[in-house]
């Protein structure tokens, strides 16, 4: 082959460094665009969230502007107690006295003893679910009594609670203790039950005693099912300790209701009802948020 034949074919050495150079070029412009990528879909994922509850809320304000407006209408319009009961949405922490306090208190106070309460009922209720769930003797004695005793409506304890403890405090969380037990004690003895064959196989092989089954396979595995009863019981629980303040009286949220309703102010009272559903609100998610975390994404959320 001649000198000028091999001047005249292509080199590949001196295309080869600008092919790499161009490939560089080319990822380095993906990297921006996948970020934005990734920026607009938070965006738009967080519109899709937010947008419609917020949209729903608008429609229902103004559906109740329109049918409450007029002059023969017995509940107040969102203007109306937006006027009347400014104080109480802007100023949740006012003290002005013992009994005029702002809802912040009020509501602080009813956390404080459905805290109490729903704690207790946790702490029995896996306790006796897990009794329940594995032992046979346990689920025939128990079982029936449970089912009885919890169709009884929470108030009806009050009565009770009254005459054994003489003190409207300790009344409510007992109150709240018996009703939110019986969700947990039926979700933790249907996880226990369900338990699979192979980890109770292991544990005899590992010889571990009662104490260790119970922290090590038992409350692992029904965790889930635990989660689901404390979210239904935190839910009853925020109910009961309304319902049972309301007799009870006190500086809790309940009492707050029926002391509106004794002074014609439903204003204040439909102000109430908006703190307790965003609390309660509160409360269901972050049990579910801890039972998210604690059985890694297993818990219903």
């Amino acid at each position: 082959m001649s000198v000028a034949a091999l001047r005249s074919e292509p080199q590949p050495a001196a295309v080869a460094p600008v092919a790499r150079g161009a490939s560089n070029v080319v990822t380095i412009a993906r990297k921006p665009a996948r970020r934005d990528s990734r920026i607009k879909q938070k965006i738009a994922a967080f519109f899709a969230t937010v947008v419609p509850p917020l949209v729903v809320v608008a429609m229902m304000l103004l559906v109740w502007e329109f049918a409450c407006s007029g002059p023969k209408s017995s509940l107040p319009a969102p203007t109306r107690i937006w006027a009347e009961s400014q104080d109480l949405i802007l100023q949740p922490f006012f003290v002005n006295g013992p009994q005029d306090v702002g809802l912040g208190w009020r509501v602080a106070t009813s956390l404080e003893r459905v805290v109490i309460g729903f704690g207790l009922a946790s702490v029995v209720g896996v306790l006796l679910g897990a009794l329940v769930g594995q032992s046979v003797w346990a689920t025939r004695g128990l079982d029936p009594v449970f089912q009885v005793l919890r169709t009884v409506p929470p108030l009806a304890w009050l009565p009770i609670s009254l005459a054994a403890f003489r003190d409207s405090a300790p009344s409510a969380i007992f109150v709240i203790f018996i009703t939110a037990i019986w969700p947990v004690i039926i979700n933790t003895a249907v996880g226990i039950r369900n338990i699979p064959q192979d980890y109770q196989n292991v544990a005899k092989v590992l010889r571990l005693n009662h104490i260790e089954y119970f922290w090590r396979i038992m409350i692992p595995s029904a965790a889930p099912y635990i989660f689901t009863g404390l979210r239904i019981g935190i839910g009853l629980s925020w109910l009961a300790i309304v319902a049972a303040e309301m007799l009870t009286g006190g500086v809790g949220i309940g009492f707050f209701i029926w002391d509106a309703w004794n002074s014609s102010k439903l204003s204040d009272i439909v102000v109430a009802l908006i703190y307790i559903g965003v609390v309660g609100f509160v409360l269901d998610r972050l049990v579910a948020l801890i039972g998210q975390i604690a059985t890694r994404g297993t818990a219903s959320g």
